[in-house]
Parts: C-alpha cells; sequence; structure tokens
C-alpha cells in the first residue's frame, strides 16, 4: 500500500497545472503571481520526473537499456526545446532576440555536464560510497558519437553560421545513434521499488501499456509545465533585479533541464549509477545534435533566414561549450566518471561566473583544452575503442557478462 500511495501522490502532482492550463488560466496567472506558478509547476515536473523514472525502469525489460535511455532523455529534455525553439522562433521575427536561443542552448549543454554529471558522481559517492561512477561498455556508443559532433561543432564558430547543411549533419549523427541503440541488449536485472511492484502485478501486455501510459503522460506533464516553469522564474528573477541574459542563459535552463535532472539522481540515490550518467550522456547526445540542428529551421520558419549568423559572444559560448564538451568526454574514455573529475567540472562551471567576460571565456576555453589533452593522453588506450564503437556490433553491457561468467563458472 505504501508503494501505491507513492505512485498516486506522483500522478497527482502535475494535475493542478494540468487543469489550470486545459482551462485557459495559466496566462493570468503568470502575469499576476509568477512565484505561485514556479511552485505549482516545479510541483508537476517533480511528480512527472518520479513517474518517469519508474516507466523508464520497466521499459528495460522490453526493450534495450540505451534506447530506453534516449526516450527518457528525449522526453525529459522536451522542455529544453520548446524554451530554445521558441527563443529561435522569435528571434526570426525579432532580432532583439538573436542572442537568447544560442545562450540559452550553450548554457542549457554547460549546465548538464557542469552541473549534472558532477552531482550524479557525488550522490552515488556519498550515498553508496563508490569513488567513481562505472558506465556500461556499451555506452561507447553514445561518447564516440557525442566526440564526432563535438569535434564538428568546433567549426561553427570559424565559419559563424548555424545553416541547414550543419542540421543535416547534426541529425545524421542522432539517426544513426538512435539505430544503433535499436541493436542493444535489453536488462532483465530484477526491478525494484514501484517499478518492480508494477513488474509483479502486470503481465507482459499489461507492463507495456502501463510503460506507454506512463511516458505519455508524465511527457505530456512536462511538456505544459516546463515553460511556465522557466517563464515564472525568469518573471521572479526580474523582479529581483537580475540581467535578463543571464536568466536566459542560466536560470532558463536549469528549469527546463530540471526533469531529466530529478530522474538522473534518482537513479544515482537508488544505486543505477550508469543508468543515472547514462540518461545525461544521452540527453547530451540529443541536445548538442537534435537541438542545434533544430535553430535554423525555427529561426527560418520565423522569418530569419536560411542561416542563423553568430555573433562574437555566440561564438565564444560555442567554443566554451564545445572545449567543456571535449574534456567531459576525455575523462570518460575508460568509462568511469571518477570524483575528481565531478568536482574538476563542477569547479570550472563556478569559476566562469568569475571571470566574466570575452578574455575570460577565451582563458577558460583554454582550460578546458589543456585539461582535455592532458585526460586523453591519460586515457590514450581506450581513445581507439571508443572512435570504433559505432561501427562495431554492439556488446553485451558489463552487468550482463560477469552474470554469464558467473553461470559458466
Amino acid at each position: 500500500m505504501k508503494l501505491l500511495a507513492w505512485l498516486l501522490v506522483a500522478i497527482l502532482l502535475p494535475l493542478p497545472w494540468m487543469v489550470l492550463s486545459l482551462t485557459g488560466q495559466q496566462q493570468h496567472l503568470l502575469e499576476a503571481n509568477p512565484r505561485l506558478v514556479s511552485i505549482i509547476t516545479g510541483l508537476a515536473i517533480v511528480g512527472a520526473a518520479f513517474v518517469l523514472s519508474w516507466g523508464a525502469e520497466l521499459s528495460e525489460r522490453d526493450i534495450p537499456r540505451s534506447l530506453a535511455l534516449i526516450a527518457l532523455a528525449l522526453i525529459s529534455v522536451l522542455p529544453e526545446y520548446a524554451v530554445d525553439l521558441n527563443f529561435a522562433w522569435d528571434a526570426g521575427k525579432n532580432p532583439e532576440y538573436r542572442a537568447y536561443e544560442v545562450a540559452n542552448m550553450t548554457g542549457a549543454n554547460r549546465v548538464l555536464i557542469g552541473i549534472g554529471w558532477p552531482l550524479v558522481a557525488l550522490i552515488f559517492y556519498f550515498r553508496h560510497h563508490r569513488k567513481d561512477v562505472p558506465l556500461d561498455r556499451s555506452q561507447s556508443l553514445e561518447l564516440s558519437l557525442l566526440l564526432l559532433a563535438t569535434v564538428y561543432s568546433f567549426i561553427l564558430p570559424i565559419k559563424g553560421t548555424l545553416s541547414i547543411l550543419d542540421m543535416a549533419i547534426f541529425f545524421a549523427i542522432f539517426l544513426y545513434y538512435a539505430a544503433r541503440a535499436m541493436q542493444g541488449e535489453r536488462h532483465d536485472d530484477a526491478q525494484e521499488g514501484i517499478a518492480g511492484w508494477l513488474d509483479q502485478k502486470l503481465g507482459d501486455k499489461g507492463r507495456r501499456a502501463v510503460v506507454l501510459l506512463m511516458f505519455a503522460y508524465s511527457g505530456y506533464a512536462i511538456w505544459l509545465a516546463a515553460d511556465p516553469f522557466a517563464e515564472g522564474l525568469v518573471h521572479t528573477g526580474k523582479l529581483f533585479g537580475l540581467d535578463e541574459f543571464l536568466l536566459v542563459q542560466w536560470l532558463a535552463p536549469l528549469a527546463s533541464e530540471a526533469p531529466e535532472f530529478i530522474v538522473a539522481l534518482l537513479f544515482a540515490w537508488r544505486g543505477k549509477g550508469a543508468a543515472a550518467l547514462g540518461l545525461l550522456i544521452s540527453a547530451k547526445v540529443n541536445q548538442w545534435t537534435l537541438l542545434i540542428g533544430s535553430l535554423p529551421i525555427a529561426y527560418g520558419i520565423g522569418g530569419g533566414g536560411a542561416a542563423l549568423h553568430l555573433d562574437g559572444r555566440q561564438i565564444e559560448e560555442f567554443l566554451l561549450t564545445a572545449t567543456q564538451t571535449l574534456l567531459g568526454l576525455a575523462i570518460l574514455l575508460n568509462l568511469r566518471f571518477p570524483r575528481w573529475a565531478a568536482w574538476t567540472l563542477l569547479g570550472l562551471f563556478a569559476i566562469q561566473f568569475a571571470v566574466p567576460g570575452q578574455s575570460g571565456r577565451y582563458v577558460l576555453s583554454a582550460i578546458y583544452l589543456v585539461l582535455a589533452i592532458g585526460a586523453a593522453v591519460y586515457n590514450r588506450r581506450q581513445l581507439v575503442p571508443t572512435l570504433a564503437a559505432p561501427f562495431r556490433r554492439t556488446e553485451k553491457p558489463a552487468d550482463a557478462k560477469r552474470a554469464d561468467e558467473l553461470v559458466n563458472v
């Protein structure tokens, strides 16, 4: 009964905002009391994130973990797409918004690696006393394709535009990633908590139907709540006199990334470190390919033309985001995310606020790059296997291999 009560609470939390949205009262409330909107929508996102995490755990019984993580990441990152594509659409109609779509996108990507990855590792350490978060060998696929997208992203600051050709390349990388993930191994690990309780109560058909319902319900709740949550926080920030650019670049992404952060932290708390970090890596892949590629489409539909031209500040932001991503990838080449790396990424993320301005961004980019080269040299033996991951047959996850070895002993 206790598990059922938790499930009902999570399902009920998004309902107040859903009712307000469906009755058309959300905009009036946002204008009248943005802080209240932030609270109501924040609770909706928390409830939806719990439902989403249980659905993802159940789905691993029927589809490969990599594919489950892609679906989970896409659903939980919907808020970021909604916010950023809206900025790109507005920028196509009004030049005043051109700084915001890239600021929001780069901010969201840097928040993922600078805050999301370290929090997973630190919670995993303090909760389970593990000095690093291990990844499955199968997750080399995400790392290799993220590396490919990152190397290509260095071209964007050089040419100063984000065009339809760039869209095609980024989309191709993501589609190949999704196609390979479908070939992965399924995980038949014993389910725990609410996911385990549902698995015991439902047959195969019932489980699959419930998974679809959980994904649909939580995805719809997140879609309705995320943009108002971000807007509520931004409006609240304005009331306290905070800079609008900083609100768009940092506060809005923190709000829109909240669903996947909550799900990942829940996984880490339950001891599912590989799934927790894998979710955020998958979210990074789709944001660093699908989201970037979508920007010129939204910009063009809004009337801005076939290519989004980058100004000096946007070029610096792209460069800083690309070098940070490179460091994160270099650290993960040996398929482990150690505690020292978590503190390093978190510290470098915090430093950018102490050294603002063009010179500060270039210096920080150089630091990221030097550290990335050092980490890549240290993990050089894993570099070629990781790069070859997209072109070899999908391997069994590490947990499955160990289980096979125990059976054969």
